[in-house]
């Protein structure tokens, strides 16, 4: 299993803060041209500077297995498990879903309804996707933010093999 990690830079920040904490996230999980495809598992959160988990976002993995054996699996998020993973009571409502085959797929996060980010102190964060495809790879994106965001800034990062382009933006 290859494991790559990336980390990215900074474009479209500015200095002021936002007013609104909702989010918009896109994952790209490219078509490899394999013998055997299966669909990544996928963590998605922030991280604090001491890289805690400041905020659980998304987790896509098997949910549809009758004896939840999807959940032994999760194991191989291992950065996420070893921080948040299995600590977790799954599946979480509103934080768990099925795994996404290939293309782009949005997350948003509308904290007037679930208080995710509201919590979150001023200061720098990471935003982290992580995926694990099993007979496949794993690989880390890491993109630095400064929260809060401005309003209509977008930040992207690009993986390699088992993720493309990775953007979080708030909504103008």
């Amino acid at each position: 299993m290859r494991t790559l990690f990336l980390t990215v830079g900074l474009t479209g920040l500015a200095a002021t803060p936002a007013l609104a904490a909702d989010l918009e996230i896109s994952v790209e999980v490219p078509h490899l041209d394999v013998a055997e495809y299966h669909k990544p598992y996928v963590a998605v959160w922030l991280e604090g500077p001491d890289r805690h988990v400041a905020a659980n976002l998304a987790v896509w993995y098997d949910i549809a297995n009758k004896r939840n054996e999807g959940e032994k699996w999760l194991k191989d998020l291992r950065q996420w498990w070893r921080r948040a993973g299995r600590e977790l009571k799954l599946p979480a409502d509103g934080l768990t879903s099925a795994t996404r085959a290939p293309g782009t797929h949005s997350i948003s996060i509308d904290d007037d309804k679930n208080k995710i980010l509201s919590g979150l102190a001023p200061g720098q964060y990471q935003l982290v996707v992580e995926a694990a495809r099993e007979v496949g790879g794993r690989e880390v994106v890491k993109i630095p933010v400064q929260w809060p965001l401005q309003k209509g800034a977008t930040i992207s990062g690009k993986g390699e093999h088992e993720l493309g382009t990775v953007t979080i933006s708030t909504k103008p």
